[in-house]
């Protein structure tokens, strides 16, 4: 389990803090497939995340989950709720046994004034940031072929660790229409099953994929992106 000096945000700090805020945390350990917080909880804890891997998603109307991404520890969950004394935005589940800390904001606050905490803090939070940038362009803009060759390029180990529906749930895609996707790259010659791996043949056509089947058939991806996370426009 990672300590707290592992985590960015509290690396800067000295030993006397790190010691005084090590006996304000309250370890809680956690199961595979385990929620740490329901969309829409709320709390007065910031979670860091000690040791584990966990996945954030959305419920959309229908009951479909929309996966916002995955974390590993160390790091923080969720961070931006705590100090807006928002609602959590989505749910948080374990994909691995493991431990979260939490820290009661109170706390939390009292180290603010420190310059090298609060840079931390804002380095995670503009993170996250960009991490949703990420996510709302890859569900308005490409389409399911699209997204599962952007993902080989970027990420080709996933295929090698987890397990087909497991894939699709982190690109939001059926698992028939993943399973469907790959059969055809296998067919075409672009990838092929190796040793169980993974192997890409042809990396110039996963780029042309991407290219070339990049803009979904929708009038306004935006508006059908919000409607499918259940928003609704005033």
């Amino acid at each position: 389990m990672y300590k707290l000096e592992d985590i960015p945000m509290f690396s800067a700090l000295g030993e006397n803090y790190l010691r005084e805020l090590q006996d304000q945390i309250h370890i809680k350990r956690y199961t595979k497939e385990s929620i740490v917080f329901y969309e829409g909880d709320q709390s007065e804890y910031l979670h860091i995340m000690m040791e584990g891997s966990v996945k954030l998603y959305k419920t959309s109307p229908k009951g479909t989950q929309i996966q916002i991404n995955r974390f590993s520890a160390p790091g923080l969950i969720a961070e931006f709720a705590v100090f807006e004394k928002e609602p959590f935005p989505a749910t948080c589940e374990f994909v691995t046994d493991g431990a979260i800390g939490l820290l009661h904001y109170d706390k939390l606050y009292e180290y603010l004034n420190q310059p090298e905490f609060s840079l931390e803090l804002i380095k995670s939070l503009t993170g996250k940031v960009s991490l949703l940038s990420a996510l709302v362009h890859k569900e308005t803009i490409l389409s399911s072929e699209a997204k599962v060759a952007d993902l080989m390029l970027k990420k080709v180990t996933i295929f090698n660790r987890l397990k087909n529906n497991e894939i699709a749930s982190i690109l939001n895609l059926t698992p028939e229409t993943f399973s469907r996707i790959l059969t055809k790259m296998k067919k075409e010659g672009i990838v092929k099953i190796e040793n169980h791996k993974l192997v890409i043949l042809n990396q110039d056509a996963l780029f042309a994929i991407i290219e070339n089947n990049a803009i979904k058939n929708c009038t306004n991806c935006i508006a059908e992106f919000k409607a499918k996370l259940g928003y609704q426009d005033e």
